[in-house]
């Protein structure tokens, strides 16, 4: 059975494919793991020298050095260290076959699709043999691997950071119109409107409290701000559940626990009935907020 099922070559900088194995399998994973190589192309930039992502009962490995990079698919009981010696194989011949002027000035994918036939080689020798000729580079690249690990790589965090134009990956800055959400549900609706009144509940108290406090009685300005503070983490609660935001669970959570202790604080002012129905809010918002998924993108890679 062949282990290593896909591998190709791209131009760092951008993710252009210069080459790929000529290999065509109807396996869905494999289909939906190939299409997510090529995200992960794009922004090789981000991560270290060698990196590796795990699809399922396939793995996702690369290996580049300067504006080469050689990535393959192989099965997961493949050996990782096998694995980088592949691709270190593959790039050192495909370095002494083009030069990097002709790497660089490269305009349209798959522009030396002839060096298929070397991956095909070069992948069968991997698959079919012990390699023992490759006995030196195996414990060369198991030393570097034990100095310096693989990145281990997220497919769906390298699918977040990409944006998809024209068939090609492009890095954009993370901001909330970039990221498709789930349908808002019934029970986020409620979340939403039970949050706002809360927070106007909050605002209103704060300010009449502040009122008071300036013109009488300076110590009250801790309830002022005990009643602001919630009245600002609602409705951030509200953009949380509406927009994505990276950190989502640390951010929730430091909102939770300051409604909590901002309505402990405030018991006297407000009976423990209002503070559980202020905490529950809290606590339904909160567990809708992540619940609430982010739609994964399903890239057209022009194949």
């Amino acid at each position: 059975m062949s282990m290593i099922l896909f591998a190709c070559v791209v131009r760092v900088r951008d993710g252009l494919p210069l080459s790929a194995s000529t290999d065509f399998h109807l396996d869905q994973d494999f289909l939906e793991c190939r299409k997510r190589l090529k995200s992960l192309s794009s922004i090789l930039l981000q991560y270290p020298e060698r990196g590796t992502a795990r699809e399922r009962d396939l793995s996702i490995h690369f290996h580049s050095l300067g504006d080469i990079a050689c990535l393959g698919i192989c099965a997961s009981s493949y050996p990782a260290v096998m694995a980088f010696c592949f691709l270190e194989a593959l790039h050192w011949e495909f370095a002494a076959s083009y030069d990097p002027a002709s790497v660089g000035l490269a305009s349209r994918p798959y522009a030396f699709l002839e060096f298929d036939n070397v991956i095909q080689k070069i992948k069968s020798r991997f698959n079919y043999t012990n390699c023992l000729q490759t006995k030196f580079n195996v414990e060369k690249i198991q030393e570097e691997l034990h100095l310096r690990p693989p990145a281990l790589i997220k497919l769906e965090d390298a699918e977040l950071r990409n944006g998809m134009l024209n068939g090609h990956a492009e890095l954009h800055v993370e901001s909330a119109a970039a990221y498709r959400m789930q349908p808002v549900s019934a029970l986020g609706i409620l979340s939403l409107v039970l949050n706002i009144m809360c927070g106007a509940l909050n605002l209103i108290r704060g300010v009449h409290l502040a009122e008071y406090s300036f013109q009488e009685d300076h110590k009250g300005i801790g309830n002022v701000i005990a009643f602001l503070l919630p009245f600002v983490a609602c409705f951030v609660l509200c953009y949380l559940y509406l927009f994505y935001s990276s950190a989502r669970k640390i951010k929730v959570f430091v909102l939770f626990v300051t409604i909590c202790l901002c309505n402990i604080y405030l018991y006297g002012l407000r009976n423990v009935w209002q503070i559980l129905f202020h905490i529950g809010v809290a606590s339904l918002s909160s567990h809708q907020i992540l619940t609430r998924q982010v739609v994964e993108k399903q890239p057209d890679f022009g194949e």
